[in-house]
């Protein structure tokens, strides 16, 4: 019998929301610049445009969306893109593992994998985040710092080094400006804690693509900080990640794509976008036994709360 091909396209889009709700976290960027093998980018169901994603996100209820530029090109992308469309907000940073390539850090990390630099990352690292900077104080659009923090799994002892200065450099920033953070946290989560706790959270500290366990979530309420859920807390294996969620309180409960990355049970593998995350939010909803009127909500007075009006 022949294997079954596995599905590579876009999703197909789901049942709408009740209730406008807000994309916490995306990389519309690289959505619209998504590309694998198999894929063809010529074709507009595969490779729509900015417009198209967002109309289709705006049709099943995600009206708004925080847009990150993590990287120099995004930074520049996003710093334009915020001002020109009204569903978008924007954060910006140097993501932890750029920050160890402008470093001019090549070390094989626990991921294995040999380090890849790029032309930008010729930009030496204080530089980088000086543009991070200016984009965060010019751009009244721009209200979050990030994502920002530690990825200990892409990182070796000098890239950790790097990784937690570039962190607690942006944390400073965020409080300067009065912004929100916006947290990377890969296999770090006692060493990001520890960083917060020592330097002194922003007023609003929002753990994105939460990873953590039910013990991390606590300390998370206790602190006031927002913890944000993407797709993989609909995937089978992840309770870890769903008995946290119950132990937050719903005040401090996000939800993003992170996309294209993470899609969302059962298109796991597949491309991601705004569209998708009624999935998440479905099972925001299921897990915690609310309603999903009542989350929607939620989602959305916790993201103003966090981001100001869009």
């Amino acid at each position: 019998m022949a294997r079954k091909q596995r599905e590579r396209g876009w999703p197909p889009a789901p049942e709408p929301l009740p209730l406008p709700v807000v994309d916490d976290h995306t990389h519309l960027e690289s959505v619209v610049d998504r590309r694998a093998d198999g894929w063809d980018p010529a074709d507009p169901d595969v490779h729509p445009d900015l417009a198209a994603h967002l109309a289709r996100a705006a049709q099943v209820g995600v009206t708004r969306m925080v847009q990150v530029g993590c990287d120099l090109d995004a930074l520049a992308w996003t710093d334009a893109v915020v001002r020109a469309h009204d569903a978008l907000l924007g954060a910006v940073a140097i993501h932890p593992n750029e920050a160890v390539l402008h470093a001019g850090v090549r070390e094989v990390a626990p991921d294995g994998l040999d380090p890849d630099p790029q032309p930008r990352h010729d930009v030496p690292l204080d530089e980088a985040v000086a543009r991070v900077a200016a984009v965060a104080r010019d751009n009244p659009r721009v209200r979050a710092v990030g994502e920002t923090g530690l990825d200990f799994f892409r990182a070796g002892d000098a890239g950790r080094a790097v990784q937690r200065e570039a962190f607690r450099t942006h944390v400073a920033l965020a409080k300067e400006l009065d912004l929100a953070l916006q947290i990377h946290d890969r296999d770090a989560h006692e060493d990001v804690v520890d960083v917060l706790l020592r330097d002194g959270a922003p007023a609003r500290t929002v753990f994105h693509c939460f990873s953590g366990d039910a013990a991390l979530a606590e300390v998370a309420a206790r602190h006031g900080w927002y913890c944000s859920f993407a797709g993989p807390v609909s995937f089978p294996a992840n309770d870890d990640l769903r008995a946290a969620l119950r132990v937050l309180p719903p005040g401090l409960v996000l939800v993003e794509t992170d996309a294209p990355y993470l899609t969302v049970h059962p298109y796991r593998g597949r491309p991601n976008g705004p569209y998708l995350l009624p999935g998440t939010v479905r099972t925001v909803a299921e897990v915690t036994g609310r309603s999903l009127e009542d989350v929607c909500r939620q989602v959305s007075a916790a993201a103003e709360a966090v981001y100001g009006p869009w």
